[in-house]
């Protein structure tokens, strides 16, 4: 059974060593108190890993591709009212799990957490689940990504031959074209360029009520089940705030840096999305068009600027940001399923843990991610139904990747299973830890949900049945492979309450 070890005072003498050569030696001793061994470099900064964490989440990109449900739900006030209570949801959620990436550097993130605070006849199974729930989460996201590029570049085709609807295999076509590397700094300056182009060009205006006018929404749903659709909804404006929590040993004082970083990427996605849509849906001038347009963003943004010439080149800067945006999230997806293979966690480990030693990264788990893309796009040619409802699946499988190890601190205890750390949370942390297990609970239910009623075959989510499927996938590779091998890291609990308090120490 797992004990928390009293505050050590004195430190050893090889830790000490560790801690004198400075943060690489701290951050090492740390990582070796987590049970593994250095093997990558520390190449990411401080406002490297923010990009990083931006660039997967950028909220802004991202609601712009989903928005036009809550304005079925509600109208615009749920597009900006279920923004900012997703993102107190979300917030919430995240702080507690940036609470344990704080304790706890690793860049297996989730399912090291689970192992790490389990008890000893539990952890396997629990950090196995957890593993194989976030492994599938990332790769899933990353698909989503990839659909959203496809999607945005047919939409513009369609915006100006409206006469063309692309086919199944044309979008797969699209959808696999796209491995790109681009900066993160296009999705700043696209921001601003779409809030200036659209505040000059816009010739009417709602009035302010217009925000706030009830019973717009066209979805069939009572006005609560609509909120909370459209909150849901909202979160995935917010989704991969864990993207940091994987680079934590590619980056220098990961205990203290990657819950800045989480905590920045959450408070830059809502500054640079709500800005924007409060004069998107002031400028917006028939809700009817841009419901039943095949891309949405793009209706709303001509109805804002007036010329068709301009909303072009502005949505081929969004497809762009998409574009740059799906590197970090290979780079992620990479990384967890190096972490968890590390720890036998994938079948052939040795093979998925290789580091190129002419790139330093993990290329064949981040290759591996991009297999599961293509493979998994070919479903779209069967069902885009099914294809779309894995996709919503996935900020679900992230946020139960988040709740089920901060459920687990709340059972067995926080003054007993947490270290010293940099983001220590007192009494809110309960508050998170709690806040993360029931919105989790209620999250699993309302993504299961139609997205309108009555409901038709065409419009069925079948987000309960991918749940489902998930779990038996995951329970059929733990008996088959996990239950044997699966080992989870070599925890010193001793060594690291003392390396986690002098390396906090050095710092401050």
């Amino acid at each position: 059974m797992l004990v928390l070890i009293a505050k050590v005072t004195t430190p050893g003498p090889g830790l000490s060593r560790g801690l004198s050569e400075g943060g690489r030696g701290a951050d090492a001793a740390v990582l070796a108190a987590n049970g593994h061994d250095t093997v990558m470099r520390r190449s990411f900064s401080w406002l490297a890993a923010l990009g990083l964490g931006f660039s997967i989440t950028n909220s802004w990109v991202g609601y712009l591709s989903c928005f036009g449900q809550n304005l079925n739900y509600v109208g615009p006030a749920a597009v900006i009212f279920g923004l900012l209570a997703a993102f107190f949801c979300q917030g919430f959620v995240s702080l507690g799990l940036a609470e344990l990436a704080s304790a706890f550097p690793s860049s297996g993130g989730q399912y090291h957490f689970v192992y790490v605070l389990s008890t000893e006849k539990t952890k396997r199974f629990a950090a196995y689940i957890v593993g194989w729930t976030s492994v599938l989460a990332w790769w899933t996201v990353t698909c989503s990504g990839l659909s959203l590029a496809a999607i945005t570049i047919s939409g513009i085709a369609n915006f100006w031959h409206p006469e063309w609807t692309p086919t199944s295999w044309q979008t797969y076509l699209i959808y696999v074209a796209f491995f790109p590397c681009s900066s993160h700094f296009l999705s700043i300056i696209g921001c601003v360029m779409f809030l200036i182009t659209t505040c000059v060009m816009h010739e009417e205006t709602q009035p302010a009520s217009y925000l706030t006018q009830p019973r717009l929404g066209v979805s069939g749903w009572s006005t609560s089940a609509a909120w909370l659709l459209a909150i849901s909804n909202g979160m995935y404006a917010y989704g991969g705030t864990d993207g940091a929590i994987h680079i934590s040993e590619e980056i220098i004082n990961p205990g203290r840096r990657v819950p800045q970083v989480m905590i920045a990427t959450m408070t830059l996605g809502l500054g640079t999305t709500l800005p924007l849509f409060i004069p998107l849906m002031l400028f917006s001038t028939d809700l009817d068009a841009v419901r039943s347009s095949p891309l949405p963003s793009i209706e709303l943004v001509y109805q804002a600027t007036g010329s068709k010439a301009v909303t072009t080149f502005l949505m081929v800067w969004l497809w762009l940001v998409y574009m740059g945006s799906l590197p970090a999230q290979w780079v992620t997806a990479g990384r967890i399923a190096w972490a968890f293979a590390r720890d036998h966690g994938t079948p052939f480990p040795q093979f998925f843990t290789h580091i190129s030693p002419r790139l330093h990264f993990p290329v064949r788990s981040t290759l591996a991610a991009f297999t599961f893309a293509c493979l998994y796009g070919l479903l779209y040619l069967a069902s885009t139904t099914a294809f779309n409802s894995i996709m919503t699946s996935a900020v679900l499988f992230l946020n139960l990747s988040y709740a089920i190890p901060q459920g687990i601190l709340l059972v067995r205890g926080r003054a007993r299973m947490l270290p010293t750390r940099y983001l220590s949370l007192g009494w809110f942390g309960t508050f998170c830890n709690a806040f993360a297990v029931v919105w989790t609970a209620v999250l699993t239910v309302i993504t299961c949900f139609p997205p309108s009623l009555p409901v038709t075959v065409a419009a069925m989510n079948y987000t309960s049945v991918v749940l489902v499927g998930m779990i038996l996938i995951v329970l059929g590779l733990w008996f088959a492979v996990g239950r044997k091998k699966f080992t989870g890291p070599k925890i010193s609990w001793e060594m690291l309450e003392e390396a986690n308090r002098l390396a906090r120490s050095k710092r401050d």
